[in-house]
């Protein structure tokens, strides 16, 4: 299909994405085409790999499900994501094929080329349609952004640096200790000082 690809009439949609090239990663966000490339960096594929690994040992032998890209979010026709992490508690959203409706907690980590889409276009998308906590991980500056869901709204969004755990909204069981998310040492100085 090409970088290239704009909106047309009412938009792209789920069907027109099925047409498109399996070696190309693309997303819908309100009809417009957005293209997933370049591919990750090696640190960001890391702090992925990392917290998948946390959510998967968590959630093992328990009806919710951690997911990772590429997997199709199908949250409407002209709506289609590939979030980098993503846990589905409701069996009936999991199909073969994609996720139908939105996840219950969705993890976007930075890229210089997705960064401003992660934090404007699919913050606003993912509160639209009720994801009920994101994560916005920046591997860059080491820290994480939390958004929780109330009333339907985001609220002002919780910050955690790397010497921190961010314990989940969604999942208060499990927090994430970011030392580990990050690979970094974490000294006797940090566990026992201020942050």
């Amino acid at each position: 299909m090409g970088s290239t690809a704009k909106r047309v009439g009412n938009g792209f949609t789920y069907a027109d994405y099925l047409t498109w090239p399996d070696d190309e990663r693309w997303e819908i966000i309100g009809g417009e085409a957005y293209a997933m490339t370049p591919a990750p960096t090696l640190r960001h594929q890391d702090v992925a790999g990392n917290i998948f690994a946390k959510f998967k040992e968590h959630f093992r032998g328990k009806p919710c499900k951690p997911f990772y890209a590429p997997t199709d979010v199908v949250l409407d026709d002209h709506n289609v994501v590939q979030p980098d992490i993503l846990i589905v508690c409701d069996k009936n959203k999991m199909t073969d094929a994609n996720i139908q409706g939105a996840p219950d907690l969705i993890v976007e980590i930075l890229s210089p080329s997705t960064g401003l889409k992660d934090k404007r276009e699919k913050k606003a998308l993912y509160e639209r349609f009720g994801v009920r906590e994101y994560l916005v991980v920046d591997p860059e500056h080491e820290m994480v952004e939390r958004f929780v869901l109330a009333d339907g709204r985001y609220g002002r969004e919780d910050v955690f640096g790397w010497k921190e755990a961010l314990p989940l909204a969604v999942f208060p069981e499990l927090s994430l200790d970011l030392w580990e998310i990050f690979d970094k040492e974490l000294s006797q100085d940090d566990a026992s000082g201020p942050l």
